[in-house]
């Protein structure tokens, strides 16, 4: 027993001097290439292995030709070895060469590639990682696309509805400054309606400014949507009246939900004074309230004729209007965009889809728990 326990102890410290020469060269080597550190770690191995036998024979006094025997075969131990670790680190190597140059591909503003070949479990799933944040910038890139083509639409569209109330409104004051004017009275009024649609533009960019930023800060209230419902009925009726279309709003479930009372009545208000404007006289606009798996799904349809197919996708972006403006007349095209950023500040979904006649727009909010 203590003989093996000497043999032991003399094969550990000879390993130990090799694996401890072997970590000072990992270190000074840490910055090279995988296949050197692969090499150097397989010479360690070996020379533990060797030191250990070395420091066993010398101890044990065994003769020249035996100690000779075992450094032939650890030798050939060591090129054996040494020729794997080399082959396994150039493949290594080269999987992680071609893995870079897909990602500098993919880092330059295209797709990203896989490489071809098999790879170590690691490599594999660093690749899956990169085609997956990949893919995620790509649809973060068209959204930021979309959003920019949105911006450059709402911008001409606001110089263009700026420019023309802006020129009445020297005109009437130039009038009203050298007495040209021959109804003072009426100019005043035209004033005073030209400033309050201006008002009514930068409000609801103001608005969705907010929404874009973040910034909408919510105070939620448990109501029902019956409620909710019946005040926007109410705010819209004299629009209504005046363009000579009525208002339908029987099928309202008292469904109670959590929002912000102010902000989801801007949302039925902005749906209602659409749905109004674009439905002609002696037509309906007809609003419902219903629950569906664990939501509240308030709708608008109105008589406007339906939307093309292909700008149904684009009907809530910011700033758009369609060969027919689904906003009020000389509107920035905001109203849709105010009500999805809203809707989805509450955790909800703005959808519209035609029907026989006309459209119809769906809100879909959480109901309130319990």
């Amino acid at each position: 027993m203590n003989d093996v326990l000497l043999i032991a102890v003399f094969a550990l410290v000879g390993a130990a001097g090799a694996g401890l020469a072997g970590a000072v060269v990992l270190r000074l080597v840490r910055h090279r290439s995988v296949a050197v550190s692969l090499a150097v770690v397989a010479a360690v191995t070996v020379t533990a292995m060797l030191a250990g036998t070395l420091a066993v024979a010398q101890a044990m006094f065994l003769s020249a030709h035996d100690l000779w025997v075992v450094t032939v075969v650890v030798a050939m131990a060591a090129l054996v070895s040494m020729a794997t670790a080399l082959v396994l680190g150039r493949w290594v190597v080269a999987r992680s060469r071609a893995l870079t140059r897909a990602a500098r591909d993919f880092g330059e503003g295209g797709g990203f590639c896989a490489p071809t070949g098999t790879a170590t479990a690691e490599l594999a799933a660093l690749t899956r990682e990169l085609a997956s944040t990949s893919a995620r910038l790509d649809a973060s890139r068209r959204r930021e696309r979309a959003l920019e083509a949105s911006r450059r639409e709402l911008v001409a569209w606001i110089s263009h509805d700026l420019r023309t109330p802006l020129a009445g409104l020297r005109a009437m004051a130039e009038a009203l400054e050298d007495g040209m004017a021959a109804d003072p009275g009426r100019y005043h009024r035209q004033i005073r309606t030209e400033v309050d649609r201006l008002t009514g533009m930068v409000t609801d960019l103001f608005e969705l400014s907010r929404i874009h930023a973040g910034a909408l800060t919510l105070s939620p209230s448990r109501m029902s949507v019956y409620d909710l419902v019946g005040d926007a009925l109410s705010g819209a009726d004299p629009l209504a009246r005046e363009h000579g279309v009525r208002l339908v709003g029987e099928d309202v479930a008292a469904v109670p939900v959590e929002v912000d009372g102010k902000e989801m009545t801007r949302v039925l208000a902005n749906l209602l004074v659409n749905a109004i404007r674009h439905t002609p006289a002696d037509g309906t606009v007809a609003v419902a309230a219903e629950r569906r798996e664990g939501a509240v799904v308030v709708s608008v349809t109105d008589g406007c004729g339906g939307i093309p197919a292909e700008d149904l996708p684009r009907v809530f972006d910011t700033g758009w209007r369609g060969a027919e403006a689904r906003t009020p007349p000389a509107g920035a095209g905001l109203g849709l965009a105010i009500v999805r950023g809203i809707v989805e500040a509450h955790a909800g979904r703005a959808e519209v889809r035609n029907v026989p006649g006309g459209c119809r727009f769906e809100v879909s909010l959480p109901t309130a728990a319990g």
